[in-house]
């Protein structure tokens, strides 16, 4: 047996995106040559922009093409705010955000959510027009911010809103030019697309500095030569995970709220930390009197893919900061599975999982003892 339920860290290839991949590693030409190779190429890519920008709600020259969602966190940070204008940034954020240097934390409440009235108040506090940084859902817990009422608070106050969408592609409906973002990161591996290729997507009109040096790709916003074939992999992706969002997504709420009633019912003290409303293909259970890392040795010796919160912190050993931050105390953020669903994801395997997990969660108790 073997049962993938990790798909948060990255989903697996999608036949769509296999397909579109294969017709362009077929072709040979850089996209910025002005020969007939390159003009073919230069067309797959356009495509490609076109239809990625089509599932989000953007305009193509909107897209820029990016080696996943860090580079394109990264590139908003530092290619958006003004020298020497503040970053916000939630203490849960990625750590693509979280960890930047120049990033002004912002505190959050219990339910793991970012105020608009604190981001309003930190804006003020920030000075001239910063760039406010947040996740629309969290990487750990699943948890969706009001991105919207977030982006107006920012915008309000005359400061750049970007959005982390990179787990809300696909997961919950995406519109770039309704939701009043600035800018917004993407990135292909967590809806079915190849790993490697993400995407920023920048309101037109806005100026957005290359953070690197080099040739003139993307619009001069982005230089090295872009991956045709990934782009092409990563649309396709897109396009189907936003195509069937609503049929998936039933599902992904159903066993959502299944795991969390049953496992509370059957495993005495659970705690979900994935309060509505949040991203349905994510839930985050903390069960007291255990090692996060005993549990996911004893689901890997059975067969299941499962984690302990962010791929970015996997193999970091100690409580999760993003729990931290949310006001559990060291031994209840050192205590939390997530499980997350993705397209190819059964009823059956999460029904083996439910009967699987408590007697697995009673041995780690004891080896914890």
């Amino acid at each position: 047996m073997a049962i993938y339920l990790d798909n948060a860290a990255g989903a697996p290839l999608r036949d769509c995106a296999r397909a579109a991949m294969a017709g362009v590693w077929e072709l040979c030409g850089n996209p910025s040559a002005a020969h007939w190779a390159g003009r073919a190429m230069a067309a797959r890519l356009e495509d490609a922009r076109e239809q990625l920008a089509g599932a989000v709600g953007a305009r193509p020259d909107e897209i820029v093409f990016t080696s996943g969602g860090t580079e394109a966190n990264n590139l908003a940070a530092r290619g958006l705010a003004r020298q020497g204008a503040a970053v916000l940034a939630s203490a849960v954020e990625h750590p693509s955000l979280a960890s930047l240097p120049e990033a002004v934390s912002l505190g959050v409440g219990p339910d793991g959510r970012l105020s608009p009235d604190e981001v309003a108040a930190a804006v003020a506090r920030a000075g001239e027009r910063p760039l406010v940084c947040f996740g629309w859902v969290n990487s750990e817990t699943g948890v969706a911010q009001d991105a919207t009422a977030l982006a107006a608070a920012a915008r309000s106050a005359d400061a750049l809103a970007h959005c982390d969408a990179v787990q809300a592609l696909g997961h919950l409906p995406v519109d770039f030019a309704r939701q009043g973002f600035d800018s917004m990161a993407l990135a292909g591996h967590k809806v079915g697309g190849p790993v490697g290729v993400g995407a920023l997507v920048v309101r037109r009109g806005l100026t957005l500095r290359a953070s690197l040096s080099g040739g003139e790709q993307e619009a001069r916003r982005r230089p090295g030569t872009t991956p045709v074939a990934l782009a092409a992999g990563f649309a396709a992706a897109a396009d189907a995970a936003v195509g069937e969002l609503d049929a998936r997504g039933s599902l992904w709420r159903q066993w959502h709220d299944k795991l969390i009633s049953r496992i509370g019912a059957d495993v005495p003290d659970c705690r979900a930390n994935c309060s509505q409303p949040c991203s349905p293909a994510i839930v985050n259970l903390a069960f007291a009197g255990l090692r996060a890392d005993d549990l996911l040795l004893l689901l890997d010796q059975a067969g299941f893919a499962c984690s302990a919160g962010s791929a970015c912190t996997a193999g970091v050993h100690g409580p999760s900061r993003v729990l931290l931050a949310m006001g559990r105390t060291p031994d209840e953020a050192s205590a939390a599975l997530r499980v997350s669903f993705g397209w190819q994801t059964t009823a059956a395997e999460v029904d083996e999982l439910i009967a699987a997990l408590p007697p697995l969660v009673a041995r780690a108790r004891s080896a914890f003892d």
